[in-house]
């Protein structure tokens, strides 16, 4: 009976320990950290985006319905012409279109990068670099050589890459959101790409989500804590083309614990009853 006085009081504080508190689930909880400005504005602090090998453009060049671009240019890339269909010239051309399968149009019809960093268009007879610079650095030279065919303002060039493309890895309790993902936006917070997925379950530590995102020059690791609402100010708050998040298990739910109230207490149970039962045993020998 002693015993069981001493191993009661222990098995109560393992219990109530080991349980996930409402403080560990709360997104942005307040910082001292958190930059504002005098207007109580959180500034933006985003990294311009620095193309890699990897990402694939979709090029279109559009032009007035009496400037037909695909007489010096591929009419794959171009749209507007009198003979392109489309009326007004403000049609896009279906590379990279809606659809199931844009994706997959996107990889064996777009512009991709070759092994030195450059793309190379039909119609501009040098390659142009690419590796390292912002897609609208890239779209502005573009249109210095479609302007050299066309009268001032009689041609637009509009270079897009499919998206932002991001990826979620988890473990088996985030099966529901691992996986590639894709959001058709300028701008994508961590909050949204979350969101868009159903969000996160008890067993992720928010306190400990891995980013990678890559460079030119490399990839780089970032750790971010997404219980802090100084998180925003971090550049790495908005995703990038080909970021990853790797969602980390909490440990107090590796073992079991602290997945909910009804697991832990469930699980302490049944160690207690264990344990107890090992003891009564050795005391009988």
């Amino acid at each position: 009976m002693k015993n069981i006085k001493i191993i009661f009081p222990l098995f109560l504080l393992m219990v109530l320990t080991s349980c996930i508190t409402s403080k560990d689930l709360r997104y942005m909880q307040p910082s001292e950290s958190l930059t504002i400005d005098q207007e109580g504005l959180i500034p933006y602090s985003m990294q311009p985006y620095r193309v890699t090998k990897n990402d694939i453009f979709n090029l279109n060049i559009v032009t007035t319905p009496k400037g037909d671009a695909a007489q010096f240019y591929s009419r794959f890339n171009t749209s507007g012409g009198e003979n392109s269909g489309s009326g007004g010239g403000v049609g896009v051309s279906g590379v990279g279109g809606g659809g199931n399968n844009s994706s997959d149009r996107f990889y064996f019809s777009g512009i991709k990068l070759d092994s030195q960093g450059d793309i190379h268009i039909l119609g501009i007879t040098q390659p142009i670099k690419a590796e390292g610079r912002t897609v609208e650095d890239i779209q502005k030279e573009i249109q210095s050589y479609v302007n050299q065919n066309f009268l001032e303002g009689k041609a637009e060039v509009r270079l897009n890459l499919d998206g932002i493309s991001y990826y979620i890895l988890g473990d088996s309790e985030t099966v529901g959101i691992t996986g590639q993902k894709k959001a058709y936006t300028q701008q994508l917070n961590i909050f949204e790409a979350l969101a868009n997925n159903g969000g996160l379950n008890r067993t992720v530590d928010r306190s400990n989500v891995l980013l990678l995102r890559k460079y030119p020059e490399g990839m780089k690791e970032v750790r971010l804590d997404l219980t802090r609402e100084d998180v925003v100010n971090s550049p790495y708050f908005w995703l990038q083309n080909g970021d990853m998040l790797m969602l980390n298990t909490r440990k107090k739910s590796i073992n079991g614990f602290g997945k909910d109230p009804i697991q832990t207490l469930t699980t302490g149970v049944s160690l207690l009853t264990t344990a107890m039962s090992i003891y009564l045993l050795i005391t009988r020998l």
